[in-house]
């Protein structure tokens, strides 16, 4: 179950940003997916490799030929609300369905952030040809956050604060470049990714 969700008035309006609320007690589920798989749980891991100076969190990645995995029912359904959302968003930017008809999950991560840690570094999902493959960032905020922990977009002057979830869907592109700014209190249970254009 999903619906539609408005985020707060940015500076320059269409942001190509699509926002949903999806199913409260998922988002526990996956929180609690998360805690029971320490052994899985890995710091900072970038596309570069460990980076604690661009990204302070521990993150389990998941290949997604593993949702299917006895254990990972939550998981696959979680990307069936996915797909709801992206498919609401096509209803807003009908072109998608003329460039593209089909969509791959790449590995993904389910994250935790701890006070004083947040996604340093302005950044952007599609940087070089390794990563040309990716079309759409997606992310659902897990859990309500005390304090801090929103994540901005630097060209829209927007700031996103975390809601348990909140799911957000934006371009890859430079266009949409965000940081996480620092969590002050509590904890920030994330589950993020990408949308890519199918493989060859």
């Amino acid at each position: 179950m999903m619906k539609k969700f408005k985020l707060d008035n940015p500076s320059l309006v269409p942001n190509f940003i699509g926002s949903w609320m999806i199913d409260n007690s998922l988002c526990s589920e996956l929180i609690e997916y998360y805690e029971k798989n320490q052994s899985k749980q890995i710091q900072g891991v970038t596309s570069n490799g460990i980076d604690l100076e661009t990204k302070n969190r521990r993150d389990i990645a998941v290949n997604p030929k593993d949702i299917h995995l006895t254990g990972n029912e939550k998981l696959n359904e979680y990307f069936q609300i996915l797909f709801e959302c992206y498919r609401d968003y096509n209803l807003d930017w009908p072109f998608l369905s003329v460039m593209v008809d089909k969509l791959e999950i790449g590995t993904f991560n389910i994250g935790k952030y701890l006070p004083g840690q947040h996604f340093q570094k302005l950044h952007t999902e599609r940087t070089s040809l390794n990563t040309l493959h990716r079309l759409f960032a997606f992310m659902t905020y897990l859990n309500d956050v005390e304090e801090g922990g929103s994540t901005y977009f630097a060209h829209y002057d927007l700031n996103v604060r975390p809601q348990k979830g909140l799911t957000l869907i934006w371009p890859a592109e430079w266009t949409h470049a965000h940081k996480g700014n620092k969590l002050i209190r509590g904890y920030k249970y994330i589950i993020t990714g990408w949308l890519n254009f199918p493989t060859l």
